[in-house]
């Protein structure tokens, strides 16, 4: 189970990033968009040195928030890193505004729409500073036929262009990044029972449950189903005391061995999944998942396992990313698996091909978009990619049964 830190809150709303060379008018944007006097502006060169996070409601969206960025043309030794910190961003957003202007389109905005392209990432072009450089109308329909989009021109003293600018980005914004599909209103019906099984331990946050226990609740709620929510000791008293027996059974992945026992002694034929397998399915890389999953069969003395989590946490001795997961990896191997955990967005440790698996967690705080980036760099070199949930049901023999509610 996982305590997840403060910035839980803004994880799961659309980022849009904002980049471009120094003194494209980065900073000058985001005030202008929110009507505040959020980020530094400055004549000076390099004023911006790490990305600065505002959050503004969109009508119509609902809550974004504007990442502003160093500039791509940074120099030097510290130079370079703020780059690599501007660059880290597109791993982040769901749109990104590309600033240029003086009529300069090179290297770095050609290298900046490629990476978007690489990473499906929508992303508009905005000629800055018109009323300092006026745009070359060539270039701009340049521009358009060779990227298949419109460039904006602004000017951030012209207040008019605000509103037709956050129509723009309305209208390319992916839908997914703001409204989020039902988790299991397609598999779950109204008035339909179904158990959650979510057990308390030393990991679980003091008065509260986790949050992929409460998005899953709510969504039920949503979806008009009867639910009924216990621990593990208590879950074959509540089989007994249901008039019905229930449809579904969502346990959290730890607990798969000992649910699976109780519900193969109950004389109802019930689904079974977890928490965790629920959400991949809604972030949008279930395939992957299904299919990097049985690549825990082929792992040998030696190899290297990846284990990418969303959030920090606090460490407990019953951790299920960092303790249990890997000890039952070296079980059902019989091998000296090398578990390795990232949190968050931070480096990796080596190269993505050293790995033989990747394992993220169930991603509550991430958008589908922020997992997708995480996981392209392990999906291009054809390292398998799993998801807690999933290696867990496959460790404990159910993972087709674990599968088999979204499969019907």
């Amino acid at each position: 189970m996982y305590l997840c830190n403060i910035m839980v809150g803004n994880e799961r709303k659309p980022h849009i990033g904002i980049f471009g060379r120094r003194n494209y008018g980065k900073s000058a944007l985001v005030n202008y968009l929110t009507g505040q006097n959020i980020a530094i502006v400055s004549s000076v060169a390099g004023t911006t040195t790490d990305p600065v996070r505002k959050t503004m409601e969109i009508s119509g969206i609902g809550p974004v928030v504007w990442v502003d960025t160093a500039g791509l043309d940074d120099e030097g030794t510290v130079g370079r890193m703020r780059i690599e910190k501007s660059l880290a961003v597109l791993d982040q957003v769901d749109l990104a505004l590309i600033l240029f202007t003086k009529n300069l389109f090179e290297a770095e905005e050609v290298s900046l729409v490629e990476r978007c392209r690489r990473r499906n990432i929508p992303y508009l072009l905005i000629y800055s500073q018109s009323d300092l450089s006026r745009p070359d109308e060539v270039l701009l329909r340049t521009l358009e036929s060779d990227y298949h989009t419109s460039v904006v021109v602004l000017s951030v003293k012209n207040e008019q262009l605000r509103e037709p600018l956050i129509q723009r980005i309305r209208q390319i914004l992916p839908e997914t990044s703001y409204r989020h599909a039902s988790l299991l209103g397609d598999v779950v019906a109204a008035g339909q029972q179904v158990v959650m099984v979510t057990p308390i331990d030393s990991s679980a946050p003091e008065g509260r449950m986790i949050l992929p226990q409460v998005q899953v609740l709510r969504d039920l709620l949503d979806s008009h189903a009867c639910v009924s929510v216990c621990q593990p000791t208590e879950l074959q008293a509540t089989l007994h005391s249901l008039v019905q027996p229930p449809y579904l059974v969502i346990t959290d992945s730890q607990v798969f061995n000992q649910v699976r026992d109780i519900l193969d002694d109950y004389q109802h034929a019930i689904y079974l999944t977890s928490f965790s397998i629920v959400l991949a399915r809604a972030k949008g890389l279930f395939d992957e998942y299904v299919q990097g999953t049985p690549a825990i069969s082929g792992l040998k003395d030696g190899d290297r396992v990846l284990m990418l989590e969303s959030c920090t946490h606090n460490v407990t001795c019953e951790d299920i990313g960092r303790v249990k997961l890997p000890a039952r990896l070296r079980q059902f191997t019989g091998c000296d698996i090398q578990c390795e955990t990232v949190a968050g967005l931070s480096d990796l440790p080596r190269p993505i091909i050293d790995y033989q698996l990747v394992i993220q967690c169930g991603g509550c705080v991430a958008t589908p978009q922020q997992l997708r980036a995480r996981l392209l760099p392990a999906i291009e070199a054809g390292v398998p990619v799993s998801n807690y949930g999933m290696a867990l049901a496959y460790l404990a023999g159910i993972f087709q049964r674990a599968m088999q509610i979204f499969q019907k």
